[in-house]
């Protein structure tokens, strides 16, 4: 699929870590072939057994530190999206020690170990009455906190996982990578491996989460144990097969050197000649090549040219460098500067992945309160909740890449969306979701004082927990559209020498999302009263419509961003302008039916009905007629008015899904017996209707 095609092309960038002189060597040395598919079954196998093991303790993480360890259920919450920060944060330190210091194979076969045995200690505190506190009512005054030895446990255990599931899993894209010479192998290869993790995913979210919760804890993490020890054992089974990777130094160690010699020399003079400043050293060959293959320092951030500037005592008599932290190349300080102009977009991708994080946990919270049955008799395990965003997400990748992309492309020859318009779309869906969670919460919340359960703590709310599908399944098409756009973008525009990390620093942003909904999560609770012990309570809705405001300006820097950056390659626009043909089927599919609309659905007198279908064509004809002359970028201003329109068919879809949206039926149109629109309800519908027409008038 391309869509897993550019999440495999970052790490496919990676086999330049084994160069074909070693490649060589290693088959002379050992006598047998290297490398391969023979490797594949022993990498896959792998992948498998740490997922299904990392997965399997970590999916039902909250309810476990409910039910066993009597820890509140926001801080349960707070204590899983640290260490969801943790583990994606680690994939990044392991690419680092990776690369720097020990390889690929000793880092998987450690971090497999580690992981290993803070499974055991977590099956220990399931197995072992002496290692969590007594049972006790969910919710109560009087259950007993945990000891400091059985805190110690826990922690250590959750500690240990995450370090492990962190550092190996994510190293094994690198080396499987490292495995094949040509491209089309590495493609099979990562479609497999990011198959193998999502169906490893889906097994842990829903058959051992099943059992944790049926059956006994201790025979969920035994069998995370199991897969994780096999896993293990088949990796170091495969060694004998395996090309072995060398460390060659870390990147980011350049980037330090250019900051470094920038501050050293600060106080010297630019130079407008390119002779001044040191090239490439290529075997003793460093600045004797022609003026053509030299590279001209750019004018944006001229300050860091400094690190650049050849003095004294610098260079070498062969060209090459002598003091490392004080000197370095054009393009290492370039690099720099693509890395500082980029930093604005991937900011913004940070606080999309802090609504997700506080959203995925608040959802299992609100699973455990409600009916969770499917059918008479089969009710799913709360934990088993978010595998609705798995399955959503890959099925969303498979039709966008099977099918819309390939029709898109049949029908126009250009590109259905640049990167950046992938990654907009994903935040416009992340919004969407937290409107959709704030609404259901408040039909939660109605429910539950309706039958009087704010103070029956653990009390079960006597409506469907299949009502929290669609907040997830919006969550993953979202999760379809911007994580494959922002691999695919990071991938082409960060420099050659950090794209074997592009993919790491993914994980880095979700790793600080999550660190950063713990900070909000802390924050609502301090100055507020939303979040108590007991959600039937509180004002869970409320929070959600805080992440709706932050998710919303969070948008709009993204878009103030996309607007003021450039690619560092040229982007095949296609014909956007096609678009519009799918814009005027929407556009048409709300607007011609609109006046019966509000006289049914809104209680709105006839004439008055048609003044307003009136005003909103004479908007759509204003904007068409202000905005068309003035367009300065069609990829943005084109997406942008998709985004408008896209928000507007929501707020109007919302008002005919949502009793609450709408007055209540009246069969006497026109007469005093209707019951008027409330403020609330004319502000959606009126602020759908502007929506849209701005958006299809001015596309």
């Amino acid at each position: 699929m391309a869509a897993i095609d550019q999440l495999k092309q970052p790490d496919a960038a990676m086999n330049g870590s084994i160069s074909s002189g070693d490649r060589e060597a290693q088959i002379s040395n050992s006598g047998n072939k290297r490398g391969g598919w023979i490797t594949f079954p022993f990498l896959t196998g792998t992948v498998i057994g740490l997922t299904v093991a990392g997965m399997g303790w970590s999916a039902n993480l909250i309810v476990y530190l409910i039910e066993e360890f009597n820890i509140m259920s926001i801080d349960a919450a707070q204590i899983v999206n640290v260490l969801n920060g943790c583990t994606n944060l680690f994939p990044v330190i392991g690419a680092i020690i990776t690369d720097s210091f020990f390889g690929s194979f000793s880092v998987i076969s450690v971090s497999s170990v580690i992981s290993l045995l803070g499974t055991v200690l977590l099956a220990l505190t399931a197995s072992l009455n002496s290692l969590r506190p007594p049972q006790c009512e969910i919710g109560s005054s009087l259950c007993k906190s945990p000891s400091k030895l059985q805190f110690t446990v826990l922690y250590g255990g959750l500690a240990l996982g995450c370090i492990g599931l962190g550092g190996g899993r994510f190293t094994l894209a690198t080396m499987g990578a490292n495995q094949f010479d040509k491209q089309k192998d590495q493609g099979i290869f990562f479609n497999w491996y990011f198959f193998a993790i999502y169906v490893s995913s889906v097994i842990s979210s829903t058959a051992i989460v099943y059992i944790q919760d049926n059956v006994s804890w201790t025979l969920g993490f035994g069998l995370c144990i199991a897969a994780n020890f096999v896993g293990l054992v088949l990796f170091l089974l495969g060694k004998r097969f395996y090309l072995l990777d060398k460390p060659n130094g870390s990147p980011f160690t350049c980037l330090a050197r250019v900051i470094v010699a920038t501050l050293i020399k600060r106080k010297l003079v630019l130079s407008s000649r390119i002779e001044d400043y040191y090239q490439e050293h290529n075997n003793g060959l460093a600045n004797k090549v022609g003026a053509d293959d030299q590279i001209t320092p750019k004018q944006s951030f001229r300050f860091l040219n400094r690190a650049a500037l050849k003095t004294d005592g610098d260079i070498r008599p062969d060209g090459s460098i002598a003091k490392p932290w004080r000197v370095c190349t054009v393009q290492q300080v370039e690099d720099l500067k693509t890395l500082i102009k980029i930093f604005p977009l991937w900011s913004s991708s940070i606080f999309l992945s802090t609504t997700i994080g506080i959203a995925m946990s608040l959802t299992i919270l609100q699973a455990l309160t409600m009916d969770r049955h499917l059918g008479p008799s089969f009710r799913f395990p709360a934990g088993s909740i978010l595998v609705i965003i798995l399955i959503s997400t890959s099925l969303f990748i498979t039709l966008i890449d099977r099918l819309l992309v390939p029709a898109w492309k049949k029908l126009t020859g250009g590109s259905l969306t640049t990167q950046l318009q992938q990654i907009g779309v994903g935040h416009v869906l992340n919004l969407a979701s937290m409107v959709v969670s704030a609404l259901v919460e408040s039909k939660r919340l109605k429910i539950a004082h309706a039958n009087n359960l704010q103070d029956q703590p653990g009390s079960m709310v006597p409506i469907l927990a299949v009502w929290l599908f669609p907040q997830l399944v919006l969550v993953g098409i979202g999760e379809a559209f911007h994580f494959p756009g922002q691999v695919a973008l990071y991938y082409q525009e960060f420099p050659v020498s950090l794209q074997s990390t592009s993919t790491a620093m993914i994980a880095l942003i979700i790793g600080l999302g999550f660190y950063l909904s713990t900070t909000i999560i802390d924050l609502i609770r301090r100055v507020t009263d939303w979040l108590p012990a007991n959600l039937n309570s509180g004002r869970l809705d409320n929070v959600y419509w805080t992440l709706v405001v932050i998710a919303g300006i969070n948008f709009a820097y993204f878009v103030v961003c996309s607007r003021l950056y450039k690619y560092k390659t040229v982007v095949d626009k296609g014909e956007d302008h096609r678009a519009i043909t799918g814009l005027g089927l929407a556009g048409g599919g709300w607007s011609s039916n609109l006046i019966v609309y509000l006289i049914e659905k809104f209680n709105i007198e006839s004439i008055d009905a048609g003044q307003i279908f009136n005003v909103v064509h004479g908007w759509m004809n204003l904007f068409s007629e202000l905005l068309l002359p003035t367009l300065s970028s069609a990829v943005f201003t084109l997406f942008s008015l998709l985004v408008h329109n896209l928000y507007g068919i929501i707020f109007l879809a919302l008002t005919a899904l949502l009793d609450s949206l709408r007055p209540p039926p009246c069969t006497e149109i026109g007469t005093s017996l209707c019951e008027t629109r409330s403020k609330l309800q004319f502000t959606i519908l009126y602020a759908g209707l502007a929506m849209a027409s701005i958006g299809l008038g001015g596309a």
